[in-house]
């Protein structure tokens, strides 16, 4: 029996259908039908989460006893209060020495115990918006929490990103795809737009795509050291995308500085000035989840062929494979050889390898480490 090596390839597809679930994170209102066709930016889903608590411990503040509250209230529960309204007062001494008491933030009063002599003011709640992330078509409803967009879309993945989604217009700013994205490259005209580079982006010219408010930078290679700078700590573990960063980044090759592959560049290319999605969160480990472009196809690009069956055929003699584990992550070789014994590795495991040529040189690298460029 000839065993497989099944490993996730990178997608580098011209046409695929792409389905993207667009959530709620609690229950709320879901805007769209099935069948609608929505925008990128368009609302789907909306709710409030509940604002924050803040007690006030209006009875000592007052120096009264807890019973004595309701006597001195301006105020009743289910009241909106501003920002230092006066909410309660005592008499004082005839008149005099009165202590008063105002609300700390702008919110609604919840609850008044004459218990504990506190005040419990609920800040407004806080409104969440999801939008359709890509413009498409909405296949299903997500009861009360939202709904999945179906896009026939031009999609690329990045083995390593940062930062959550993004939208722009795509342009092509690196003229080949083995030249560097330097920081004169990057003008104040990329604002809001998704920009593409060639083979590698150094931390200057990242920062000053921040600066100028970019939405998202694509680019072969960008170097791991770079990220603690940027993100001010390591990056243990290769779980990103909740980091608050106004430019997402997806590198399409690995760390240092890697020429883009052909076929991405010339993807991309076909499609400068093309209104894209892109999101930067990458997880590596559990679950894999990679940082990716989508490119809405416009009806009339999209061949008769609708739905490209995505092959996922085992590891074979001259398949495209990337390294995606040290020394060599990022670099793409050619199986050479597919042995079948298995072999003893510095770890003393035994596991199944491929000889595969990286650079003119051949080396051994465990099956596991390698994942097929996935191509259409």
């Amino acid at each position: 029996l000839m065993a497989h090596a099944y490993t996730p390839g990178l997608k580098v597809l011209q046409h695929s259908k792409i389905k993207k679930e667009r959530r709620l994170p609690i229950k709320g209102k879901v805007h769209k039908s099935i069948g609608d066709i929505v925008e990128a930016n368009e609302i789907v889903a909306e709710t409030k989460l509940p604002g924050n608590v803040h007690m006030l411990k209006a009875a000592n503040r007052l120096n009264i006893a807890p019973g004595d509250i309701d006597d001195v209230l301006s105020i009743n529960e289910g009241d909106s209060v501003k920002k230092g309204e006066l909410i309660a007062e005592t008499q004082g001494l005839f008149g005099f020495f009165k202590t008063s008491l105002q609300s700390p933030i702008a919110g609604k009063i919840e609850s008044i115990s004459d218990v504990t002599g506190q005040i419990v003011i609920r800040e407004k709640p806080i409104p969440v918006e999801v939008d359709a992330y890509v413009s498409g078509r909405v296949s299903e409803i997500i009861k009360d929490e939202g709904v999945t967009v179906e896009s026939d879309a031009a999609y690329v993945q990045g083995i390593f990103g940062i930062g959550g989604e993004a939208r722009g217009d795509l342009e092509i700013v690196s003229a080949t795809r083995e030249s560097e994205l330097t920081i004169e490259d990057i003008k104040e005209s990329h604002s809001g737009k998704i920009i593409v580079g060639g083979s590698f982006m150094g931390i200057d010219a990242y920062k000053k795509a921040l600066e100028l408010k970019v939405r998202g930078i694509v680019v072969g290679g960008f170097n791991y050291y770079d990220l603690e700078d940027v993100l001010g700590y390591r990056l243990g573990v290769a779980i990103t995308g909740t980091e608050n960063l106004d430019t997402s980044l997806v590198v399409t090759e690995g760390y240092g500085n890697i020429k883009m592959s052909e076929r991405t560049y010339n993807l991309l290319k076909s499609h400068d000035g093309k209104f894209v999605s892109i999101n930067g969160a990458t997880q590596i480990r559990a679950g894999v989840i990679r940082p990716e472009i989508v490119i809405p196809l416009v009806k009339s690009k999209v061949s008769d062929v609708t739905n490209i069956k995505e092959r996922n055929l085992g590891m074979e003699i001259d398949s495209l494979v990337r390294v995606i584990r040290a020394p060599f992550f990022g670099k793409i070789g050619k199986v050479v050889e597919l042995p079948s014994d298995l072999k003893r590795m510095e770890s003393e495991t035994l596991v199944r390898v491929a000889k595969i040529n990286i650079d003119n040189e051949n080396i051994v690298v465990p099956r596991s480490n390698l994942e097929m460029l996935q191509t259409d």
